[in-house]
């Protein structure tokens, strides 16, 4: 069988899986020398972070709720790092 696209890793918590997601449409990233987490604000990332969610949701998980999670990781996450010297 021709297998267009691998499989996510297997995730443990629906914030693990979102924060995947997120990472995976390019929506974030993870700062390099501290590891924090960092919105990269491209509304363009974003909408495609939120089609995975509705398109291909955790087994068990209604698209709304998983689209809600992405939502919530992001309200979580800044667009800086807090340990990085500010410019």
């Amino acid at each position: 069988m021709l297998m267009t696209r691998e499989p996510r890793p297997t995730i443990r918590t629906l914030r693990g899986w979102a924060i995947q997601v997120l990472q995976e449409a390019g929506a974030i990233r993870e700062c390099e020398e501290h590891g924090w987490m960092q919105d990269r604000a491209d509304p363009h990332a974003r909408e495609r972070a939120f089609d995975i969610a509705r398109g291909d949701p955790p087994a068990n998980v209604s698209p709304d709720a998983a689209a809600a999670e992405v939502r919530d990781v992001l309200n979580s996450i800044g667009d800086t790092c807090p340990e990085c010297p500010a410019d």
